[in-house]
């Protein structure tokens, strides 16, 4: 799965129509840049190659105020939105996985109805559990790591990674049962992007050739 494909069709989806420089406005306003691989550049070219795949429609409207040939502005497909939602989805359940693509996910849940979102998240939890069991077969942690010598620590911070990741999915799905934030259908959401001419606080300031387009 691809952190950067879920982040700017979350984006793009949260505008409507966004052209690239909002999208990676928002994308900074985020903090993306710093946990992901969401640069200028992979940004611009992975909208210019979602489109070219049929999940982003490209708009050319008028010029940009800085001038030069028109600015393009994206909206997303069906085809686009049903990847959305795939990538979305498989991210919520899948816990083995790097860390952006995990963080990208939890952004953007509220997206879901409630209750798909709590039982994808209690999916989560069944596969770490699963995963956990297959290790402990072969290490008892209770026993500490040392009979296995120094690559007893491997599995020790495998079991205690998933132990905190089942501790951190279930105390979400408390908070999401017992109604916290505001999911699809339930009223206005939490936006959390940048209007058009709003300044950023966390922007980075690097300029980059596609910023204009």
């Amino acid at each position: 799965m691809s952190a950067i494909r879920l982040l700017v069709l979350g984006a793009v989806r949260r505008h409507g129509r966004a052209h690239g420089y909002q999208v990676r406005n928002d994308l900074e306003y985020w903090g993306a840049h710093e946990w992901s691989n969401a640069k200028p550049g992979s940004i611009y070219h992975a909208l210019k190659q979602m489109a070219r795949q049929g999940l982003l429609h490209a708009h050319e409207i008028a010029p940009s105020t800085a001038g030069g040939p028109p600015r393009t502005e994206y909206e997303l497909t069906e085809q686009g939105t049903e990847e959305y939602f795939t990538l979305l989805r498989e991210a919520l359940v899948t816990y083995d996985q790097r860390g952006d693509m995990k963080t990208a996910a939890i952004g953007f849940m509220v997206d879901l109805p409630r209750a798909e979102a709590v039982a994808l998240l209690k999916e989560r939890t069944r596969r770490i559990d699963a995963w956990r069991s297959s290790v402990t077969e072969h290490y008892v942690p209770e026993e500490g790591p040392e009979r296995l010598g120094h690559i007893g620590e491997i599995m020790n911070m495998w079991v205690h990674t998933a132990d905190s990741e089942a501790a951190w999915t279930h105390g979400l799905v408390e908070r999401l049962e017992t109604g916290a934030y505001t999911f699809t259908g339930e009223g206005d959401p939490f936006v959390g992007v940048l209007a058009e001419d709003e300044e950023n606080p966390y922007a980075t300031g690097e300029r980059h050739p596609e910023d204009d387009r």
